[in-house]
């Protein structure tokens, strides 16, 4: 083939109108800029608010395909939204700080760990998930997912004072819901029975009441599974069905002893 030909194929292949890859970096400096407005102290509120304006209006331009949407009016009801969104995340710092000995101060939590900005990420997108923006909210989880390895659907619903220790490799599905009060760590996955794009609207994963600590690799799945509150899921534990409330659940490990080897 020749330049033209290639070129040609190229163009006959490109299907996706609306794909435009700007959305995903428009979507990024976003929420970064989120980030730094709710909680750099040197960042100013008032200038930064009218940059973000901005930027939504970028997003807006990209994202809003269907003209019959007034996409432009999320704004002004999501930036009411933004003093509440930052009271939770000031409880889910100080949940960290309350709970990880580790941690050495509230500012450590905020610029450090990374479960608590992904949480951060996730809260600012599920605002605008709630009102159906579209793209949008997904992209931001995702940067958080890429920056943080933590992986939170923004249809997720989390409740008050939530802790992420470690986070790498932590999933939380699209339809979980989690109460009040929760620690999970590193690599739990939170996640669906069956994979059926039949059960798109239907509820696929676990609820999660309030005071329920998860340790490390657990996996829990299904949308009919409740972990009670109160209940403690031990590590590496693999639960597709609910627990009641003020449970411990754990994983026992098979050990046999070696035997010794006669061989010099």
């Amino acid at each position: 083939m020749d330049k033209k030909e290639i070129i040609a194929k190229i163009k006959k292949h490109k299907k996706q109108p609306n794909l435009r890859f700007a959305l995903k970096e428009r979507t990024e400096v976003f929420a970064n800029t989120l980030f730094y407005t709710l909680f750099d102290i040197e960042t100013p509120v008032a200038s930064n608010l009218e940059v973000l304006e901005n930027e939504f209006d970028k997003l807006v331009a990209l994202a809003c395909w269907q003209t019959e949407k007034p996409c432009k009016k999320v704004w002004q009801n999501y930036v009411n939204k933004l003093p509440k969104i930052l009271e939770e995340l000031n409880l889910d710092a100080e949940a960290t700080v309350n709970c990880d000995p580790a941690s050495l101060s509230i500012e450590e939590v905020y610029m450090a760990y990374p479960g608590f900005y992904a949480i951060a990420i996730y809260r600012l997108a599920h605002e605008l998930y709630k009102v159906g923006f579209p793209l949008v909210p997904r992209l931001m989880t995702e940067y958080a997912h890429r920056q943080t390895g933590v992986d939170i659907n923004p249809g997720a619903v989390i409740g008050k004072s939530f802790h992420i220790d470690h986070g790498t490799g932590v999933v939380i599905g699209e339809t979980a819901v989690i109460k009040d009060h929760v620690k999970i760590y590193q690599g739990v996955t939170l996640g669906g029975l069956f994979v059926k794009k039949t059960q798109q609207k239907m509820k696929r994963h676990p609820t999660i009441e309030n005071n329920v600590t998860i340790y490390a690799n657990a996996t829990i799945l299904g949308g009919e599974t409740i972990i009670g509150e109160n209940s403690v899921i031990g590590g590496n534990a693999w639960l597709t069905s609910s627990v009641a409330a003020n449970s411990i659940v754990f994983h026992n490990p098979e050990i046999k002893i070696k035997k010794q080897s006669n061989a010099l």
